[in-house]
């Protein structure tokens, strides 16, 4: 019998480590909303792991940097332990009761995880020599998991009351947590010959940029992660439909995982970026003004291959090319952290009050400003 090589381990643990966000991304706002909570409290409690995410992977990544000399196993160490806090976070959901104590158990959850993606992607890259052509045939795998659990919760939930969501979360996030056992260590840091300092690459106006852009597109998707699941159900679309559209998004993503070694070897980084952000102005203006035909929503969506695909896949490689060697971790802990983190949390706060003051067709609308804002930061400064 064959054994198990490291790019199928890895490939394993994105499906697992998805498959739960397939369930949370698409659905936890329906069950924040079953828990009685109003948009503004769903808002913010879905921007608890954003401000997470804006301190805790750069801390996770140096702990994994300073400990990996040492201890070849620091960084999977760090994500299985990660891993295993997702399902203490959501099971202690099980007793958060008021609003104020569903967001400061998500901000803890994610305050102990957030080192599990960023230090996976180094694992990968490590793992991969750097090759990032080889990146997409493995990270397709995460949205493989991610289709098939939005997918079914869709259908499941059109049959059960939108609280047994967490069931299904605990369920999908302890398959992660076994699976999080059979993650290669990855390759050790490379050493970095030239010796630069974080400091001097962080204050690059091209990383400045970059970082920046990072930050709007994250923001851009903040109307989308929070009230997209909402604003379909409000228009009188089922949740099957709902799960079907996500699902749309994420088959696009999949597509592009499949081609990105070409498009790597045929277009630069800074083509790439520029090009996600242009769709991206395309796709939320297409949302918030296009909810009333099921065509322009699920060609919006077909938009994902590009607005988190291609932009996803391409800031990795560059924070790879822009962090080499022992700064690497850190580099990815960063990209994390700006724009996952703080993007993140600034789109998901905007939106929330956008959506009360101004409704659904502006709120998307912003969202689209973010990605313009975005694009031109790559086009202006960005050379890669």
């Amino acid at each position: 019998m064959r054994a198990v090589t490291e790019p199928q381990r890895l490939a394993a643990y994105y499906f697992a480590f998805f498959a739960h966000a397939g369930a949370f991304v698409s659905y936890f706002s329906l069950w924040l909303a079953a828990r009685g909570l109003a948009p503004a409290e769903i808002a913010a409690a879905l921007a608890m792991p954003q401000l997470a995410r804006i301190v805790a992977p750069a801390l996770w990544g140096w702990l994994a940097d300073a400990w990996g000399a040492r201890y070849p196993g620091a960084r999977r160490a760090i994500v299985v332990f990660s891993t295993f806090a997702i399902v203490a976070g959501f099971g202690a959901l099980y007793l958060a009761q008021r609003p104020a104590a569903i967001a400061l158990t998500l901000l803890l959850m994610s305050l102990a995880s957030a080192g599990a993606m960023p230090l996976l992607e180094a694992i990968t890259l490590a793992t991969l020599r750097g090759g990032s052509g080889g990146y997409g045939p493995i990270r397709l795998w995460g949205s493989v998991g991610f289709i098939l659990v939005a997918l079914g919760t869709g259908v499941w939930l059109d049959h059960y009351r939108a609280e047994t969501l967490l069931d299904l979360l605990v369920g999908l996030t302890l398959l992660a947590c076994a699976v999080s056992l059979l993650l290669p260590h990855g390759a050790p840091p490379r050493g970095h010959a030239a010796g630069t300092p974080l400091g001097a690459v962080l204050r690059r106006p091209e990383v400045l940029a970059f970082f920046g852009a990072c930050v709007c597109m994250t923001a851009a998707h903040g109307a989308m992660y929070v009230f997209y699941s909402i604003y379909l159900e409000q228009a009188g679309y089922s949740k099957t439909t709902i799960g079907a559209l996500w699902t749309v998004g994420v088959l696009a993503e999949i597509v592009l995982f499949l081609r990105l070694s070409q498009l790597m070897r045929r277009f630069t980084l800074r083509a790439l970026l520029v090009a996600s952000f242009a769709c991206a102005v395309a796709r939320f203006l297409a949302i918030g003004w296009g909810v009333g035909s099921l065509a322009l929503l699920a060609a919006a969506q077909l938009l994902h291959a590009a607005t988190f695909g291609a932009f996803h896949a391409s800031s990795i490689a560059a924070v790879h090319r822009l962090f080499p060697g022992a700064l690497e971790a850190r580099g990815q802990a960063l990209f994390s952290s700006l724009a996952y983190g703080a993007g993140g949390a600034l789109g998901s706060l905007a939106a929330g009050w956008t959506w009360v003051a101004w409704g659904p067709a502006p709120s998307f609308a912003l969202s689209a400003g973010f990605a313009a804002l975005g694009g031109a930061l790559v086009a202006w400064r960005v050379r890669l």
